[in-house]
């Protein structure tokens, strides 16, 4: 049985609505607001009915104070004020519904039946993000290893509360995707979620796009103008890359987390924000912090909760779903019907991916617009990948002549022949006999080169 909670000073109320409402409910009663706050704690209901006039302070009290604590639960108000004035403002505050004492009985069990099919839906929907979880959705990223269902996990729980996040992890692994998500599934999510890219923004233009500034606080401003700490209010605020902000910039941040007000520049007086913040850097913030560029004290801030997300090449067994889901997408997208041949995925899955997904959806993309049939192939997809090798410093990150680079003769050599080879051998489908008469070698001759360097078909 779902539980309701009447809230009411009057006993004849209380014995009126439960009476009504008994045969379907377990009955919950409160004769205060004081007696209410610590029912819902306590008792956890599933839907209130709130009497507005109380003797301990009103019901649009409780109503803030449910808001501001993370309650939930869906409020009828029951109350003898018939003002539009009244309801609206109930309503402003967070009820869900509002009706005036004097009643139909059938219409109150029809009110009350409504809301608890909403807490339904609502329980509903929460089994299926966590079902999506366990099987490795979260929001656009994906994900089944044991490595992505952790963040996922994590994530989720984390998300319906008002905690500062700090997501770590290196460029391309999603943290703002990851960011997104948090938001969407939190009671906030109807309200903005605002970006900031730390590291894009010029030193001396980050405050102003946090804080606003006021009309002639500088050349140029010509009118006030919101932050992004504003435009956030009751929302969401995403720092990205938060590791790059400058000291000064740092101290403002965190005395708007402490005292949730900021000052626009140019302004004289504070301006109330209501902000959760989800900050995320690639950056090692500890080391950081040794050498005088991150401010330690906004650091144990940020990282109420931390969340790591982890390199593709330490969940490569994440490939082939994120490589099926991306070919989708980009098929679409290029308005072609495509797939991913075996062995190009047994490269895909050889890869260290150092740009981790992002890495992944570009190579994957430049592959299906060169590609010339239903499929993408092997010697579609970028050299170093072909290779299975990572591009290092000071070698070109793609093309086919990268082993220009290197200063051995031999080990240039060695890397062109693997290099032609594979690429030959993919062009003839793997097909030995048709690439020696090609490239003009004897089949045992190919087959012993083949040996000699290694080279194997995808799979075996």
């Amino acid at each position: 049985m779902k539980t309701v909670l009447i809230v009411d000073d009057e006993q004849a109320a209380r014995y009126g609505l439960r009476r009504a409402l008994e045969h379907k409910y377990r009955i919950v009663e409160a004769v205060s607001t004081a007696a209410a706050r610590e029912a819902i704690g306590v008792e956890r209901p599933d839907v209130i009915l709130l009497d507005l006039v109380m003797p301990d302070g009103g019901g649009i009290s409780l109503l803030g104070w449910m808001r501001e604590s993370g309650f939930a639960q869906p409020v009828l108000v029951v109350s003898a004020l018939d003002t539009a004035k009244t309801a609206v403002e109930a309503m402003r505050v967070g009820a869900a519904d509002y009706i005036v004492k004097g009643f139909d009985i059938d219409e109150l069990r029809k009110r009350v039946e409504t809301l608890v099919k909403l807490v339904e839906l609502g329980e509903e929907n929460e089994r299926l993000r966590r079902e999506l979880v366990s099987h490795g959705e979260f929001g656009r990223m994906l994900g089944r290893s044991a490595a992505m269902r952790r963040v996922f996990d994590l994530a989720d729980r984390v998300a319906p509360t008002d905690a500062t996040v700090l997501i770590l992890g290196e460029s391309g692994t999603g943290k703002d995707l990851l960011a997104q998500e948090i938001h969407a599934r939190s009671p906030r999510s109807e309200r903005p979620f605002v970006a900031v890219n730390c590291a894009a923004l010029p030193e001396n233009l980050i405050e102003s796009e946090l804080f606003g500034f006021e009309k002639g606080a500088f050349t140029g401003a010509a009118q006030q103008r919101k932050g992004k700490f504003e435009l956030a209010s009751g929302g969401t605020l995403f720092l990205d890359e938060i590791g790059d902000m400058n000291p000064l910039t740092q101290a403002k941040v965190l005395r708007a987390l402490e005292n949730r007000t900021i000052e626009r520049l140019g302004g004289s007086r504070p301006v109330e924000v209501d902000v959760r913040v989800i900050s995320a850097t690639h950056r090692d913030l500890p080391v950081e912090i040794a050498a005088d560029k991150f401010r330690e004290d906004l650091y144990y801030r940020l990282r109420v909760v931390t969340i790591e997300v982890p390199p593709l090449r330490a969940h490569k067994d994440d490939i082939p779903l994120l490589s099926a889901a991306l070919v989708e997408q980009l098929g679409a997208r290029h308005k072609r019907a495509i797939r991913l041949s075996d062995g190009a995925m047994q490269l895909l899955e050889r890869y260290d991916w150092p740009g981790n997904v992002r890495e992944l959806r570009n190579a994957l993309e430049r592959s299906l617009i060169i590609a010339s049939g239903d499929e993408i192939r092997a010697l579609d997809l970028p050299a170093e990948i072909q290779d299975g090798a990572s591009p290092l410093p000071g070698r070109p990150a793609s093309g086919e002549n990268h082993y220009l680079n290197e200063k051995d003769f031999r080990e240039a050599k060695r890397q062109f022949e693997i290099a032609y080879l594979r690429r030959k051998l993919e062009e003839h489908h793997w097909n030995v006999s048709k690439t020696a008469a090609e490239v003009g070698l004897h089949r045992q001759s190919l087959q012993e080169k083949l040996r000699e360097l290694g080279i194997q078909r995808p799979g075996k």
